[in-house]
């Protein structure tokens, strides 16, 4: 997927603005629409990694946390100043000092905690992404 680097529209995008991320792999839930954080962090999730990204996984080791970078697919706008989870008697934030996942650049990161690695299959707990999140990175935390 090529995403613009800058507010222009696709006519006014120079190439040197546009950057390319492939996915190493989605989530998997039971959790299909967005919904509060604290309700998807108490399930397990896995990361299905593409099969030709498992190489990458030498070195992780359950019971270790990891961040996990992960692309807000279901994310289509943004306000540089929004409602602390869109609770209107909170005080407006700038979208940097949230977690909201309506960004400039709908990009997350969440630290969890590793479970189990079977094949291409990480089980981990924490994450806050919905089913079919397309995963952009696995860091150490």
């Amino acid at each position: 997927m090529f995403a613009p680097f800058s507010n222009r529209s696709p006519e006014q995008t120079n190439k040197e603005d546009l950057i390319f991320i492939q996915p190493v792999g989605f989530v998997e839930n039971q959790i299909c629409e967005p919904t509060s954080p604290e309700q998807i962090r108490e399930l397990e999730s896995r990361i299905v990694l593409k099969h030709q990204f498992i190489g990458g996984t030498l070195g992780l080791e359950p019971g270790q946390q990891i961040l996990i970078v992960f692309y807000f697919h279901r994310s289509s706008r943004y306000e540089l100043l929004q409602h602390p989870r869109g609770d209107q008697r909170k005080d407006k934030r700038g979208v940097f000092a949230l977690r909201s996942p309506n960004r400039p650049n709908p990009i997350g990161v969440t630290a969890v905690d590793l479970l189990e690695i079977t094949g291409n299959i990480l089980r981990v707990r924490n994450l806050d992404a919905i089913n079919g999140t397309p995963v952009l990175d696995i860091k150490p935390a």
